[in-house]
Formats: C-alpha cells, sequence, structure tokens
C-alpha cells in the first residue's frame, strides 16, 4: 500500500512538474505578450495595421487588419472568441488567476498525500517496533 501511495505522490508531482509548471509559464508569457500588445494598441489609438502572420513550420505571411478593435483570442480546445480589447484584457486575466489556482490545488494535494504517506509509514513502524529514523546532522565523518 505504502508503494503504491508513493508511486502516485511522484506521478502527480511529475504531472505538476512536466505538464502545469510549464504550461503556467507558457501560457503567463503568451498572455502577457497578448496583454502588452493590446494595451500598445490602446495607448497608440491604432485602428489598423499591417503584420506578418504564421502559417505553420515557420512559413510567414503579410496580412492586412483593417480594424483592430475586435481581437480573436484563442480560449483552448482549438476554440477562438472575438473580444473588445477590455474583453480580452479581463480574459487574459481571469484565465491567469484559473492556471494559478490549478498548480496551487496539485501543489496541496501532492503535500496531503505525502502526510499521510509518512502517517502510514510511521504507523507501521511503531507497529513493527522499529527504532524511529534518526535524521543525519552535522559531519557524517
Amino acid at each position: 500500500m505504502d508503494s503504491f501511495r508513493q508511486e502516485k505522490v511522484q506521478r502527480f508531482e511529475e504531472f505538476v512538474d512536466r505538464r502545469l509548471k510549464p504550461d503556467l509559464v507558457q501560457a503567463i508569457a503568451e498572455r502577457s505578450d497578448l496583454r502588452r500588445n493590446i494595451e500598445n494598441l490602446q495607448k497608440n489609438s491604432v485602428t489598423s495595421l499591417r503584420t506578418m502572420v504564421n502559417l505553420g513550420s515557420e512559413v510567414y505571411m503579410q496580412a492586412d487588419v483593417p480594424d483592430t478593435r475586435r481581437i480573436f483570442v484563442d480560449v483552448g480546445l482549438g476554440f477562438h472568441v472575438e473580444f473588445t480589447w477590455p474583453e480580452a484584457l479581463n480574459f487574459i486575466s481571469l484565465r491567469e488567476e484559473k492556471l494559478t489556482r490549478q498548480i496551487e490545488e496539485y501543489t496541496q494535494l501532492i503535500a496531503s498525500i505525502k502526510s499521510q504517506i509518512k502517517l502510514v509509514c510511521e504507523g507501521i513502524r511503531e507497529l513493527l517496533q522499529l527504532p524511529a529514523e534518526r535524521s543525519v546532522r552535522g559531519p557524517i565523518f
């Protein structure tokens, strides 16, 4: 039972470290770029622009955007929603908060499982009447 829980904790930790944290970093970077671009458009009162669009595999094409006051934002699962600038900025903030909450929830779950494992191990140690593990302090030699 103990090894099952340790395996489960390890899988959660790997999920948090390999998936959620990089996703959070990437999402925050993308949202920050989007936020910065929207704020620049607002600040400079840009209503149209010419840009380069990545078609994939680093192949770019020039594009004219006749009206920048409404933008399409990737909301996940391949869906894009048309937003005004203020709506997009609000969505970005909400999305960042959600991702941060997910990281915190998984971190708390990991801590809870680790404490349960420690409790079970301590109970087994007491049942088997084994001496408590001593932590090494100071120099070993």
